[in-house]
């Protein structure tokens, strides 16, 4: 029984890390005709055939990227007439709102629909969703960080693919413009990479925050304490029978450069996220939901439980080690790998291959996911924004 619980959790390893990749890079190969003659649609639609958009920007003490935000919705290829803007500056400690109204006053602005909303008390980014949203009067709602610029085009795209009746969610592309470290953009690259690919199951499994659009009529309200709105919120839409598809000609580019420690704690808290998503959406992964049912196993869902699944993996192999060379083997080579990781991690220098350095960057993802499914499990209260270093503060 040990012998098949441990081969059992090494299959879902293998398939999660290399299994699944493949068959997404095959089904990704046989749908690049369709997105050849979506990438061709032209972008110039009359405008009034254009929906009305609301762009909601919540922040927390974003003084330093906030007018280069406005200054660059303003410059978005769209009708001013047809989209406003909604700026939730939640509890801020420093001039974020002051900053916000003098740019809206600038001349690049002054056309733009800018409201700027001022709450005294720190709620957090779900409260502001919450709260805001069902006021807006778009027929789309943009959700956007403050520190992701997008491109000129987006409104527009986006506008196009929602002509589709059963397009829910639109998910652009996410860029570093300063990534903390090679491996993080290569972290951010494969996740584009799988999010288009995924879409050949029938939607994209979540959003990023950064930059995404929703069909207003289909918002509902958040858990309170849900961790990664940007992928419950698009899932939920998803579960009504609605599409979520990506947009690789939509662009957002992240301003913000992340140390090692802040994206061990923004892993942290997304695995928490995962566990926590992967519990309230279960019922996606019933077989009436087909291959999003599918892809949401296969990725998110295997990737919440990867930290157990890696120490049942090891665990198993100490314990058969003695009386079998086949998990004597395997247990050495797990050995090596988080010995290469532990080394790396101890290093004042990093200067390693980026063979050692990709390794170091996948175990302490693990790390990360399983310190943040225990912060789940043991309720602890997430930041109501994820934590920033320049500032020491919330974002």
């Amino acid at each position: 029984m040990l012998q098949l619980i441990t081969i059992a959790a090494g299959i879902l390893i293998i398939y999660h890390h290399l299994g699944y990749p493949l068959i997404l890079e095959i089904r990704g190969k046989r749908a690049t005709n369709s997105k050849q003659k979506i990438n061709s649609l032209d972008d110039n639609i009359h405008s009034k055939c254009l929906p009305s958009i609301d762009i909601f920007v919540p922040a927390y003490n974003e003084a330093k990227y906030i007018a280069k935000k406005l200054r660059n919705l303003a410059g978005l290829k769209y009708p001013k007439t047809k989209f406003s803007i909604t700026v939730a500056c939640d509890g801020c400690t420093d001039n974020t709102a002051e900053i916000a109204r003098q740019t809206s006053k600038d001349a690049e602005c002054q056309a733009l629909q800018i409201d700027i909303q001022e709450f005294k008390k720190n709620k957090g980014k779900v409260s502001l969703i919450n709260n805001i949203i069902p006021t807006l009067s778009g027929d789309l709602v943009v959700l956007t960080d403050v520190t992701a610029l997008v491109s000129a085009n987006a409104l527009l795209i986006a506008a196009q693919r929602f002509n589709d009746p059963q397009i829910g969610v639109v998910c652009g592309t996410y860029q570093l413009l300063n990534p903390g470290g090679s491996e993080e953009l290569k972290y951010w690259n494969y996740q584009s990479s799988v999010k288009s690919k995924e879409e050949t199951f029938g939607a994209i499994i979540g959003a990023h925050g950064a930059f995404y659009v929703i069909r207003k009529e289909l918002f509902h309200p958040l858990e309170p304490d849900t961790i990664n709105d940007d992928f419950i919120l698009p899932m939920r839409i998803v579960s009504l029978g609605y599409r979520a598809i990506y947009e690789p000609r939509i662009n957002s580019f992240e301003l913000e450069s992340a140390s090692l420690e802040l994206d061990f704690s923004r892993r942290r808290r997304i695995a928490a996220g995962n566990l926590q998503q992967l519990i309230r959406l279960r019922q996606m992964l019933h077989p009436s939901f087909k291959g999003v049912a599918f892809a949401f196993a296969s990725g998110k869902g295997l990737r919440a439980l990867m930290p157990f699944l890696l120490i049942l993996f090891a665990s198993g192999c100490a314990i058969l080690a003695p009386g079998n060379i086949f998990f004597c083997l395997l247990l050495i080579i797990q050995v090596l790998v988080y010995s290469a990781a532990a080394i790396v991690q101890l290093s004042a220098t990093h200067d390693f291959p980026n063979s050692l350095n990709t390794i170091h960057y996948i175990v302490l993802g693990y790390v990360a996911g399983l310190l943040g499914c225990f912060d789940y499990l043991h309720r602890k209260k997430p930041n109501k924004w994820r934590l920033r270093s320049d500032k020491n503060k919330h974002v």
